[in-house]
């Protein structure tokens, strides 16, 4: 099971690793595109976009169907669920041991002035 979530995990942070990919999700967000129309859309060959086209697919993040000579793609099911709860709990990990040395940082400020205080007296 781990090892199941762990690959999923990587393709999934692999295939957003790319800011094309990304924007490719975010194009696919608001409507379907073939494989050409994206591939104009982001200045890049055919043969690139089905590149990256195949890492998100692989991931699950993309699905396309071919009709014809045409390959229309499409955001796939696969939600990124455990992906945004793996990075929230590391977000509030980091938050706490902020949180922690922003208290620290105060203390010290708070010992400094005093300690400038007893000097002048």
């Amino acid at each position: 099971m781990v090892q199941y979530t762990q690959a999923r995990f990587d393709a999934s942070f692999a295939a957003l690793s790319d800011a094309t990919r990304r924007g490719v999700l975010e194009q696919l967000g608001r409507t379907d595109a073939s494989i050409t129309e994206l591939a104009e859309k982001f200045h890049m060959t055919l043969t690139g976009m089905k590149k990256h086209v195949g890492v998100l697919e692989q991931a699950g993040l993309v699905t396309t169907e071919k009709v014809g000579r045409v390959r229309t793609c499409k955001l796939g099911l696969r939600r990124l669920a455990e992906e945004a709860a793996w990075i929230e709990r590391y977000r509030q990990l980091w938050a706490a041991r902020f949180d922690a040395l922003d208290a620290v940082v105060e203390d010290l400020k708070r010992k400094e002035r005093a300690d400038g205080r007893k000097k002048k007296e």
